[in-house]
């Protein structure tokens, strides 16, 4: 059984969180320019063994999908073109950057620590990936 990798996909930086193999806890991994997350996709993608890849669906309070979803969905375009036999799913990421924060807070990081957008895209990417990780349960 291979690792699920999930994606909170934003125009600068992008957060990215991990299953364990067994697909039992959800980590966050990193975050990456955007501009560079194809190339560092080929080459994690080449060392592990992914079956799913999970990216936030930005949706409004209303249900509408926001306008995230011009930039997301040229990139999944291009994710299914470069890595076609890997499966790729939409979950929605309502209020994963404050959940992060809240996270973050609860954890006891410093508020300087808090500041650091990247590490709220990961932790994002991670509260996608356990949202979807308990959808399946």
């Amino acid at each position: 059984m291979g690792r699920i990798l999930a994606i909170d996909y934003g125009r600068k930086r992008t957060g990215l969180a991990v299953t364990d193999p067994l697909r039992i806890t959800a980590n966050p991994l990193l975050t990456v320019e955007t501009k560079d997350l194809m190339t560092w996709l080929a080459g994690y993608l080449a060392k592990e063994q992914v079956d799913q890849v999970v990216i936030g669906h930005p949706t409004q309070m209303n249900g509408e999908e926001s306008e995230s979803m011009n930039y997301i969905r040229p990139f999944m375009g291009n994710f299914k073109k470069q890595f076609p036999n890997i499966p790729l799913t939409m979950y929605d990421e309502r209020f994963t950057s404050v959940l992060a924060h809240q996270a973050m807070l609860a954890g006891g990081m410093k508020k300087k620590d808090r500041q650091n957008k990247a590490a709220v895209d990961k932790i994002a990417a991670c509260i996608i990936l356990e949202g979807y990780l308990d959808s399946l349960r």
